[in-house]
């Protein structure tokens, strides 16, 4: 056993007795003080169908931690579901919890001297969080994604949470009548797992597949599957090999890595939240990362997966056509991918993929082959102009208008904005601005799925624009631009737009801009002044203090 294993130190010394003394207490006997300590970080909570399911997995990984010869250490953290708080002041939470879930992690491993982490977690800000402290810890880790929900149905359709949404609009636009609204609502979410589409929760657990810190198909497994405890329950083995080896985070979290979870979730159409928190992630290692590289890569890399939101499979569609493994291992043959990059079980990319076909099977369409890609470039685009200057993020797929220039109409809030949408205030045409929702005007940046989806539901995806210094849910779609920084709250241009001022969205050619003339551009932020902040004790004001822009991925550290 090596000897950086930290656990040691309860085994040093008669003046370690009293540390020995408390560990005997939750179950250690003499010869379990020369075991390597893991802390199994459980997300489990009823608050969330993403999370509901994760106190089983997490007794499965606690069986294999023991059985691999280490002593585990369970503990809580904590979870904002999305999905519920999403249109409602607790969604200014969401964002949040990711810095509180990687304090937590961070605090509860570094204070008791753990040699390891094994994370499990379901909803969108768990994985982003867990993997936040791995980062800064440095020990050896594991994460363990909670699983995907299985599809609701109804009338014939795979319903996901998002259809719930967009069924607000429909009915708000007289398309359906509010039996069928609430037919939807009952079925759209039959059980245990995070949401269905390749949404921020499926796009983020794709993302740790691709970097090695989960195992190979983990992160499309369904949660209520068999496969998925078995699965934790081998991470655990796999976890405890990786102490034992001292195969640290940092090394497998690497400028190669980043860039090949960017290519894969470019080919399966991910959510833009994946490029705040690739950011953060990179921040906390210490990998330079830009919103310049995802362009870079999203010009090599085709979309090959037809998934929700704007496609038509879900993630158990894509597990049984091959999952992430086979969608690699096309990008691999062709150049896209670093086959160096190491994974946690001590095998590079190219090992792990050494048995997988080079084209997805022909009796299947969720993952296409090369030559017949569903676009030929990736989804995610950076925007920038002088609405942007550091740059903003955009879905540029799926939409059969990727240009729009139209009148502002600006609204200061996400709950405004809905309203006036439910209303019929929004024409083909116009341009919705959404400011002071960012990381530190919101605070908190919350997603704007009502909004969005609401303009879906009114048959305007494919003739109204929206942008925000906000975010977007994963399960967004249409000519939608977020991340706009800087953000109102700090007096970027955003701030400065007046209703009725003509917006150019251009994403073929990477552009946002407010067409007035400079000097008008300049007399308005002369006279501009910053807004008194929302609150001003809590969290959130803690938050709004310290977060940073978007554009480095709103990290407050």
């Amino acid at each position: 056993m090596s000897d950086n294993i930290r656990s040691k130190v309860v085994t040093q010394g008669v003046q370690r007795a009293p540390n020995r003394a408390m560990l005997r207490a939750v179950g250690f006997q003499d010869q379990d003080f020369t075991k390597p300590i893991v802390g199994l970080a459980n997300g489990y909570s009823t608050i969330t169908p993403c999370n509901m399911g994760l106190n089983d997995l997490a007794k499965r990984a606690e069986a294999g931690i023991k059985e691999a010869g280490a002593m585990p250490q369970m503990f809580g953290t904590i979870t904002v579901s999305d999905g519920i708080s999403m249109g409602t002041e607790g969604m200014k939470y969401s964002l949040v919890s990711r810095e509180v879930i990687a304090d937590a992690i961070e605090t509860a491993c570094n204070g008791q001297s753990m040699d390891g982490v094994l994370a499990i977690g379901g909803c969108d800000k768990n994985m982003p969080g867990a993997m936040i402290a791995i980062a800064r810890m440095n020990i050896p880790a594991i994460f363990v994604y909670g699983g995907t929900i299985k599809p609701g149905h109804y009338n014939g359709q795979d319903l996901t949470v998002v259809s719930a949404f967009e069924a607000v609009g429909q009915h708000s636009a007289g398309k359906i009548d509010e039996a069928q609204l609430m037919a939807v609502e009952r079925n759209a979410c039959p059980g245990a797992g995070s949401c269905g589409g390749m949404f921020t929760a499926n796009t983020m657990s794709s993302a740790f597949e691709v970097m090695g810190m989960s195992l190979p198909y983990s992160s499309t497994m369904a949660a209520e599957d068999a496969e998925k405890a078995d699965s934790a329950e081998q991470s655990a083995l796999v976890l405890v090999e990786a102490i034992r080896n001292q195969l640290l985070p940092k090394q497998i979290l690497t400028r190669k890595a980043f860039e090949n979870a960017i290519a894969v979730i470019m080919a399966i159409g991910g959510s833009t939240n994946a490029v705040l928190h690739l950011l953060a992630i990179a921040h906390s290692i210490g990998v330079e990362l830009s919103l310049d590289d995802f362009e870079t890569i999203r010009a090599k890399v085709p979309v090959l997966c037809d998934l929700k939101p704007s496609g038509k499979y879900v993630a158990t569609d894509l597990h049984r056509a091959g999952g992430i493994p086979q969608v690699m291992k096309i990008l691999l043959v062709h150049g896209l991918l670093h086959g160096d990059a190491l994974t946690i079980s001590g095998k590079t990319v190219a090992e792990v993929l050494a048995d997988i076909p080079e084209e997805p099977a022909t009796d299947q369409d969720v993952i296409r082959p090369w030559d017949n890609p569903i676009y030929a470039q990736g989804h995610l685009a950076i925007l920038k102009g002088n609405l942007a200057t550091e740059g903003a993020v955009a879905k540029i797929t799926g939409v059969k208008k990727a240009q729009i220039t139209g009148p502002a109409r600006v609204f200061e809030s996400e709950e405004a904005c809905l309203k006036a949408i439910l209303a019929g205030q929004i024409k083909a045409g116009d341009v919705v601005v959404v400011r002071y929702e960012g990381p530190k005007g919101g605070p908190g940046m919350r997603e704007m799925l009502a909004p969005t989806s609401a303009i879906i539901g009114a048959g305007l995806g494919d003739s109204v624009g929206l942008i925000t210094d906000g975010r977007f849910s994963g399960g967004t779609y249409g000519l939608v631009v977020g991340h706009v920084a800087p953000e109102a709250a700090v007096g970027g241009t955003i701030a400065l737009v007046e209703e009725g001022d003509l917006i150019t969205i251009d994403a073929p050619a990477r552009s946002l801009q407010l067409n007035i003339s400079e000097a008008e551009l300049e007399q308005r932020r002369a006279s501009w002044q910053p807004k008194k902040p929302h609150y001003t004790t809590g969290v959130l004001a803690k938050y709004a203090k310290l977060v940073s822009s978007s554009s480095v991925g709103a990290v407050t550290d």
